[in-house]
């Protein structure tokens, strides 16, 4: 039976403001903080790698675009039913946009009668990951004209930092739950969904998700500063995608499952959507890193 006495009691409300239009979302915030960060190590690795960084700006832009069409997109595996339940102009909208269906709702600066402001609240990592890559290779086509991987390499050492703001971002939300647990650092969250269940102490799943993605970091940055390994085409991105697809595996043992899990449902095999998901992402990652070997080069 779960000992709610040792329970860490949780009931902060998502939105830090409320402007009636427009509403600030701590988890907003944890995206904003995510590429802050990323902007600034990859600065860094720029300047290490003699890169110009001119070329930053053009590259946040392609990597914020990518991100978020993607990641919006993924959602889709999720909550896959409710999408297809609404209107086709609305579902176009709330894919899209940060706003959501609420006739009660003001304009929104003249513009969307009956929908709010809402932030983006569903982002789904695979759909990020895909996204990324895409708008990666187009930006590396037009700008940089380097082996793609050597971008990926560089890239990849920015993202776990951003993944642990965001996981932050989820459990200030009271979203990704974990699964009931009687463990003296589990987390009543009061303002869970109701998809949820009953509010009792759970696994903070998100902050296990979080402090792994830090570690990860920091693994990578030191293989980048302290190795030869960069000089390896692919084998940081490939070591951080078995890394950051493995720790979504196995955290996802401890979470409850999430929105829709027709890809689940569909195959049946035990697992959730996002351990089926991240599955293609290891076999991809191992693959990259074990041939980086061919595809050294010098530029001591």
């Amino acid at each position: 039976m779960t000992n709610l006495f040792l329970a860490i009691t949780w009931n902060i409300d998502p939105v830090l403001f409320d402007f009636g239009f427009i509403k600030i979302h701590y988890y907003s915030l944890m995206w904003i903080l995510a590429f802050m960060m990323g902007w600034f190590v990859m600065k860094k690795i720029m300047e290490i790698d003699k890169v110009d960084v001119r070329l930053l700006d053009p590259l946040f832009l392609y990597a914020f675009l990518g991100v978020i069409i993607g990641a919006r997109l993924g959602e889709l595996f999720y909550n896959f039913d409710t999408y297809m339940g609404m209107p086709l102009g609305q579902s176009l909208l709330e894919v899209f946009l940060p706003v959501q269906r609420n006739p009660e709702a003001s304009s929104f600066f003249g513009l969307l009668q009956g929908y709010e402001f809402s932030g983006f609240r569903g982002l789904a990592s695979h759909g990020a990951t895909l996204g990324f890559l895409t708008t990666a290779y187009l930006f590396n086509r037009k700008y940089l004209k380097r082996n793609l991987l050597w971008l990926l390499d560089r890239v990849a050492i920015t993202v776990p930092l951003g993944g642990a703001a965001i996981r932050v971002g989820n459990f200030i939300n009271s979203e990704i739950v974990g699964k009931e647990t009687d463990l003296p650092w589990a987390v009543k969250f009061v303002q869970q969904s109701a998809g949820y269940g009953e509010v009792v102490a759970r696994h903070p799943a998100q902050l296990y998700e979080a402090i792994c993605y830090v570690i990860i970091f920091f693994i990578i940055w030191h293989i980048y500063r302290k190795t030869d390994k960069k000089y390896f085409q692919g084998y940081i991105f490939g070591l951080f995608f078995v890394l950051l697809w493995c720790v979504r595996f196995f955290v996802e043992f401890f979470k409850e499952d999430q929105g829709d899990e027709f890809v689940a449902e569909a195959l049946n095999i035990g697992l959730n959507n996002g351990q089926i998901l991240s599955i293609p992402f290891i076999i991809i990652g191992l693959v990259v890193m074990i041939t980086s070997k061919n595809r050294q080069y010098k530029d001591q």
